[in-house]
């Protein structure tokens, strides 16, 4: 670990070297790593050179520093919550994994249009009106968080009285109205990870370095018509996502 050919900064080849050394398992998470005193003389550099590596290691969430200065590879505990993403159904009533989940918040209720990204996924342009209901969520037994958010476009919530009366009703209830309404109901969700807006990382209560998973999921009604569509934000440390799957249909979900 004690050659630093990269180019680059100093304390960037510095960090490069003991990142190497974490990737390789030369450091066990929760390992300490060497002193500064040590790492001064093994690269043969100043302290603030040192610190500077540690920082960045830090800030990529790959070490932590304890008060007394010592820093120990980040020891990454395994997530707190299974979040059962499958959507069952018993006559007329839904479930989802998360209906048991307490609302940390009251939810809140406005309108906003499709951007370039939801768009599409709704079948509309840009622009085109929504109903938009933000939720803060949390597990009962484990406080993990998770927002939640609904977005329903006019045209969706025509079909339904309640709905377009009041857009926060709960999504299994949402899912229950448009089954009322004669739609069958498929389900197509996708899930990426990508670093927290500053907002979501405060509502999330996630560490620092910390990547969120986001479940972006269509509700499909008849001829696989596009009718809402529900994005999942939680905390990559403390959640993962589990999945029934099923070989009869080509939906990643599907109500049973």
């Amino acid at each position: 670990m004690g050659e630093i050919q990269r180019p680059g900064a100093l304390y960037q080849q510095i960090a490069a070297a003991i990142r190497n050394g974490i990737t390789e398992g030369e450091y066990k998470p929760g390992a300490p790593l060497p002193s500064e005193a040590d790492l001064i003389k093994q690269y043969g550099v100043s302290r603030p050179t040192v610190r500077k590596a540690i920082a960045a290691l830090r800030a990529e969430g790959l070490i932590e520093v304890t008060h007394g200065k010592r820093s120990y590879v980040r020891a990454l505990p395994a997530p707190a919550v299974n979040i059962e993403r499958a959507i069952t159904r018993s006559g007329k009533t839904f479930r989802t994994g998360h209906q048991d989940w307490q609302q940390a918040e009251a939810p809140t209720v406005y309108r906003t249009t499709t951007t370039a990204a939801t768009g599409p996924l709704l079948g509309l342009a840009e622009g085109e009106a929504l109903f938009a209901v933000d939720r803060l969520l949390a597990d009962p037994h484990t406080d993990t968080r998770a927002l939640h958010r609904v977005l329903i476009p006019f045209a969706t919530a025509d079909q339904a009285e309640q709905l377009a009366e009041a857009p926060d009703t709960e999504p299994e209830q949402i899912y229950a109205l448009l089954a009322a309404a004669g739609h069958k109901l498929t389900w197509h969700e996708t899930v990426s990870a990508r670093m927290p807006l500053p907002d979501e990382r405060d509502a999330l209560q996630v560490p620092d370095a910390t990547p969120i998973l986001l479940a972006s999921r269509l509700t499909l009604g008849t001829d696989q018509h596009p009718l809402i569509l529900e994005e999942l934000r939680t905390g990559a440390d403390r959640a993962q996502l589990a999945y029934r799957l099923t070989a009869d249909s080509p939906r990643t979900l599907h109500a049973v």
